[in-house]
């Protein structure tokens, strides 16, 4: 047989913190061949990441450590290897590209400088020559116009832009192994379908192999040809992805292929009360220009948008990074200025100033995309939770507040006993029960839902839809549910808005919608969401 490429033979890694240790990877092995694209998949948690950065030794050492294991590259240890022949191996012959690209790219350099570090180390290639190259990889990455990019700063890229530039960042050097380490999460669907076909086009060019990590096994199924399995830092299933997925062997494995959003939406009622309504809204932002700052022209962030949501109801509101969801959220809320008419309750609140918002902000409520951001690292849960009611109910006795804080809690499905812990204590699932306990506690109305899934692992996406489900029955809520995840809205939303550039490309009940998309952007985006055409590469 062929030697592989890559083997990782009975790794172990350790952590050690405050005097304890505790072992995040126990005994893994696994092996990549030449060409091969091989997927670590599990929850967060499961040692996917810390396996991954082992093969290059990124873990925070001493803190971290390796009980035991090898990782042989071309048969060589890595693990026992100095750091000169590391850093001649990293970035040249293994690559790697992470999930946010936004942090992983330098804010305070140019595109073009940073591609251009990558070849000054480990080819020495500069001036003429390293741009040539520059604009050949912006090109073969699927970046337009690329030489208006070379200056541009991370900021100034679109999430897919800077995905991209992550990558021909990593194919600089023409490397042999490429570690993709969950490089579609943040993406919208059909940026993700994008980077997909990208990643499998370089792969059959170049014969690269790859070790790909995720949780999402929709991409799995069609990108990669073996699967590892883990789960509380081991391997409890290895093989062939057809076999993984047509007859999966352990539990876990069972269990992550059953975790997708399931049931349905509540029955549209008509018969219900209009709690929140938009009409001909729009949000223009100005541009200014020249030394008056003269207004030239705008940004139609929402333009001309109509919208009516019931008690008891969903409207999800789809579209891509930029068209405009969560600044239509914003507006509906008054959290922004707009034009147009927006009424709450059947009382009109366009006009209402900051002020007069006040009194209404109780009974409107916000969830975020990311849970750890939204909540204050150095708040307990207890004080999270009970802010609102001491802005909004400050007659409540400190013993009424801790009682209500407690229902809160126990209401999302989480134990009131750890309500003194602080955020970062908790799970990623569990930190997104908090917030939405935080909005719960004041007994709203409505509560706008912004990307509140995106950021979890897929069973616990489905956790979070079902209570989200079950507490809109309890108190007939209204929710505004802002994603690009049409399978979790599918689940939730009595009607859907379909949105680009800033404006309605389709609405309509989600039945009839997800049925037959009128417009071939909205069926762009199904066929995305649900029939991702990546085909895998010989």
């Amino acid at each position: 047989m062929t030697e592989p490429l890559l083997s990782v033979r009975d790794l172990s890694v350790a952590f050690h913190q405050g005097g304890k240790t505790s072992l995040a990877v126990d005994h893994v092995s696994f092996d990549i061949a030449r060409g091969e694209v091989v997927a670590l998949v599990g929850e967060s948690g499961s040692g996917k990441s810390v396996s991954a950065n082992s093969i290059l030794k990124l873990l925070p050492y001493p803190a971290a450590s390796h009980p035991s294991g090898e990782i042989l590259f071309q048969g060589r240890d890595l693990l026992s290897a100095p750091d000169e022949v590391l850093r001649k191996v990293r970035g040249n012959d293994i690559t790697m590209i992470f999930q946010e690209p936004m942090t992983s790219l330098n804010p305070l350099h140019t595109i073009e400088q940073q591609i251009a570090e990558i070849l000054s180390l480990h080819q020495n290639m500069e001036g003429k020559a390293a741009r040539a190259r520059i604009l050949e990889l912006l090109n073969q990455v699927g970046i337009r116009e690329p030489e208006k990019r070379l200056s541009a700063y991370p900021h100034e890229l679109s999430g897919g832009q800077r995905q991209r530039v992550m990558i021909a960042m990593a194919l600089a050097n023409r490397p042999e192994l490429l570690i993709a380490d969950e490089p579609t999460t943040a993406l919208d669907v059909t940026v993700q379908a994008q980077i997909l076909e990208l990643l499998a086009k370089l792969k059959t060019e170049h014969g690269m192999s790859m070790l790909f990590i995720t949780h999402d096994l929709d991409i799995v199924r069609k990108f990669a040809d073996r699967v590892c399995v883990m789960t509380k830092g081991k391997i409890v299933e290895a093989g062939p992805v057809e076999d993984i997925f047509e007859n999966p062997q352990h539990d876990y494995t069972r269990h992550l292929l059953a975790s997708e959003p399931k049931g349905e939406p509540p029955v549209a009622d008509a018969s219900k009360p209009v709690i929140i309504e938009g009409e001909h809204v729009k949000v223009w932002f100005p541009i200014k220009s020249g030394f008056l700052r003269r207004v030239v022209d705008h940004v139609k962030a929402v333009d001309d948008v109509s919208v009516k949501l019931r008690a008891g109801q969903t409207l999800g509101i789809v579209g891509e990074s930029g068209s405009g969801k969560t600044t239509l959220g914003l507006a509906l809320t008054r959290l922004i200025s707009s034009e147009g008419r927006i009424a709450f309750v059947g009382s009109d609140i366009h006009q209402y100033s900051f002020k007069s918002m006040r009194p209404l902000r109780r009974h409107m409520q916000i969830v975020f995309q990311d849970p750890y951001g939204s909540l204050s690292p150095r708040m307990s849960i207890a004080d999270i939770v009970a802010e609102g009611l001491a802005v909004h109910e400050p007659g409540l006795s400190a013993e009424a507040r801790d009682r209500r804080v407690a229902e809160a809690l126990a209401e999302v499905g989480l134990d009131p006993a750890t309500r003194w812990r602080y955020p970062h204590e908790f799970s990623g699932g569990q930190r997104q029960r908090i917030a939405i306990a935080r909005a719960m506690v004041l007994k709203p109305r409505f509560v706008m839902l912004d990307e509140p899934t995106s950021a979890l692992d897929k069973s616990v996406q489905a956790q979070v839809v079902d209570l989200l489900r079950d507490l809109q029955a309890k108190h007939d809520l209204a929710y505004l549910f802002i994603s690009h995840d049409l399978k979790v809205v599918k689940a939730l939303a009595n009607d859907i808005v379909v949105m680009r550039a800033g404006k309605v490309v389709e609405q309509g009940p989600a039945a009839a919608l997800f049925e037959a998309p009128q417009d071939p952007y909205t069926q762009r985006l199904l066929a995305a969401a649900f029939d991702l055409k990546v085909v895998k590469t010989a």
